[in-house]
């Protein structure tokens, strides 16, 4: 068989082709567990950004509320002892705000994005009552962060809450801290979603987040009243109102549409009223 034979070309092709999967497949397998540290690694240090605990380099000089603590632009290294020190992770049954013990549901392998997909341990998510986050389900549990005083084990200062809904391209993956009391918004951040860079995928933008620091989740009456607005909120709404994403409309009513859900009745009202008057 000549080496430039049909034949031969189809063979060298094939072999190439066998070559390059095996390659590929293999690549994959081996980066898997690396892929999925990282991934790990990355929700920790969104954790601990919302919670004030570490703060980008590009607000060192912004003069944040937690300046004189924050640690600035954290290696993987701090981010796993700042999180291992400061954080505790509880599951929270969300009908009734209560902490669901580790004996009665590994924490290890709950994952709420799967038992969102799963009817018997999710709740349908009405259209018709009030802001939501444009998903048909939500989890019956989900993960809360304790965020605990720096030497003090026992005394937690804020609560940091998953929180994802709907933006225009794509579902947006979140957290948002809050205080111990439940009623004042201390940071949000956003590590995973497919809104378009410079326009909705400025939810990614130090700047814009740091503007969620101290803004009120709840008015006098316990309603839900933290707002993301298009353009600038006015002057007398600036205690509970976040400027919007400029020419990203439909992102900023999302993001404000699925915070506004999550800090509701279907979602962790119950238990920051719980831990509150605890």
């Amino acid at each position: 068989m000549g080496r430039d034979s049909f034949l031969g070309t189809v063979i060298v092709a094939l072999v190439l082709c066998v070559v390059c999967s095996v390659l590929v497949s293999g690549a994959a397998v081996f980066l898997h567990g690396y892929q999925e540290t990282n991934k790990r690694l990355y929700e920790k240090k969104n954790i601990l950004k919302a919670a004030g605990l570490i703060r980008d380099k590009e607000l060192e000089d912004e003069g944040a509320a937690e300046a004189d603590t924050a640690v600035i632009a954290p290696s993987a290294k701090q981010i796993e002892e700042i999180y291992s020190e400061r954080i505790k992770r509880v599951l929270v049954n969300l009908d009734d705000g209560s902490i669901v013990p580790e004996d009665k549901v590994d924490y290890d392998n709950y994952d709420p994005k799967e038992a969102a997909d799963n009817p018997d341990d999710s709740e349908p998510i009405p259209e018709d009552e009030g802001p939501t986050p444009g998903l048909d389900r939500r989890p019956k549990m989900q993960f809360v962060y304790e965020v605990m005083a720096k030497g003090d084990s026992n005394k937690i200062e804020k609560y940091v809450l998953p929180v994802y809904g709907k933006g225009l391209w794509s579902t947006l993956y979140g957290f948002l801290a809050v205080d111990a009391d439940g009623e004042t918004i201390r940071g949000i951040t956003f590590y995973e979603h497919g809104e378009t860079p410079g326009l909705g995928g400025e939810v990614e933008n130090a700047k814009w987040q740091a503007k969620w620091d101290g803004k009120l989740a709840y008015d006098e009456d316990g309603e839900v009243i933290i707002n993301v607005v298009k353009g600038t909120a006015a002057p007398d709404d600036k205690a509970y109102t976040v400027d919007g994403l400029s020419g990203a409309t439909i992102t900023t009513k999302g993001v404000s549409d699925f915070v506004q859900y999550w800090l509701g009745p279907d979602g962790f009202m119950p238990f920051l009223e719980k831990q509150s008057k605890s």
